[in-house]
């Protein structure tokens, strides 16, 4: 397995992480994902760390919070031997102050998920969301005084505008505060919206990524063909409405190009899929989820062998898609360009 400095931080991760979204399986949305319990949990768990994959990733919000309930109970007596991420921030009550990233808030949001994790401090959390309605000072003030009690060792974010991401981080810079480190968001081959900005602030910035659904929502599990119906048992059936969009005729495009690949190299769909994240700029883990045993050995296989230059370029052309004002192809014009140089 190969390791990486998350972000700027001394902190060295797994290039593949796991994604404790499937544990639980309790809620409407992020319920439906799977029901792992702690057995299964246990064993998937030890499938990773055998493997090198020591970086475990959860939410408050996942089953609310019987995710984080059931990690800790799989990780038991062997907390020096993993990462724990997880994040808070988006509601988990109808009180008022039971949503959002105000102080108290955070506090009471920390102190549950280490009772749900069953240990003393946690290795990196993440604010799920932006809080519009909560000063940044407010914030990231909190997040440091966590991380001086020794509650937190590294504090990210997740789904953050650029705007909200710069801004947060001026606020940490100018009050000398415990910076952000990491941004989880969504990046996949159908979906490459986080390289037109998020990307190069990420690099400037010292901000790794952690990447969230690598698979586009489970549109590239090697389950779908152009022409074919969705098999019976894709979780597409009840959670598409909730993922990003994604055109049919690009979908199919891409999946043909995976296919191809998938001949040449004799790796699956999804392998080939995540392969080519490993190589873009920023990324300093990609969170993969398994519901069991075969799913996570399959996108393990990952992990120790790279696509060629040219499989990438045909992968990048497959996926492009024309980027919004100000990102789109003006600006690679001679004198831009050397004011702008791309990052990937």
């Amino acid at each position: 397995m190969e390791y990486r400095h998350l972000g700027a931080s001394g902190l060295k991760v797994p290039v593949l992480s796991f994604g404790a979204g499937t544990f639980g399986g309790q809620g409407p949305l992020f319920g439906a994902w799977g029901n792992t319990d702690v057995d299964e949990a246990r064993r998937l768990i030890n499938i990773c760390l055998e493997a090198g994959v020591n970086l475990f990733d959860t939410a408050d919000v996942y089953s609310n919070g019987a995710s984080e309930e059931v990690l800790g109970a799989a990780i038991k007596g062997r907390r020096d031997q993993v990462i724990i991420s997880t994040k808070t921030g988006l509601p988990m009550g109808e009180g008022p102050n039971d949503a959002g990233t105000s102080r108290p808030r955070l506090i009471k949001a920390v102190e549950d998920a280490l009772r749900r994790l069953g240990t003393d401090y946690i290795d990196l959390l993440q604010l799920h969301a932006f809080d519009a309605g909560t000063p940044v000072e407010e914030v990231v003030s909190a997040l440091d005084d966590l991380v001086r009690a020794g509650k937190l060792r590294y504090v990210g974010v997740s789904n953050f505008a650029g705007w909200e991401l710069v801004k947060s981080l001026s606020a940490q810079e100018r009050h000398g505060l415990t910076r952000y480190v990491a941004h989880q968001v969504y990046y996949s081959l159908v979906g490459r919206d986080y390289e037109w900005g998020l990307m190069p602030l990420g690099r400037d910035q010292g901000v790794g990524a952690l990447v969230w659904s690598p698979l586009g929502w489970g549109r590239l599990t090697g389950k779908i063909r152009r022409g074919q119906p969705l098999p019976e048992q894709s979780r597409l059936h009840q959670t598409a409405e909730y993922g990003p969009p994604v055109d049919d005729e690009r979908l199919y495009g891409i999946i043909d190009v995976l296919d191809e690949i998938a001949g040449e190299t004799g790796k699956t769909v999804p392998q080939i899929a995540l392969n080519w994240l490993l190589q873009r700029p920023t990324v300093s883990s990609v969170i993969i989820g398994a519901r069991n045993e075969e799913q996570l050995r399959q996108n393990l296989g990952a992990v120790g062998w790279s696509l060629t230059p040219e499989q990438v370029a045909r992968l990048d052309k497959a996926s492009a898609v024309t980027a919004p004002y100000p990102y789109f192809p003006y600006r690679r014009q001679e004198g831009f360009a050397r004011l702008n140089p791309p990052v990937v």
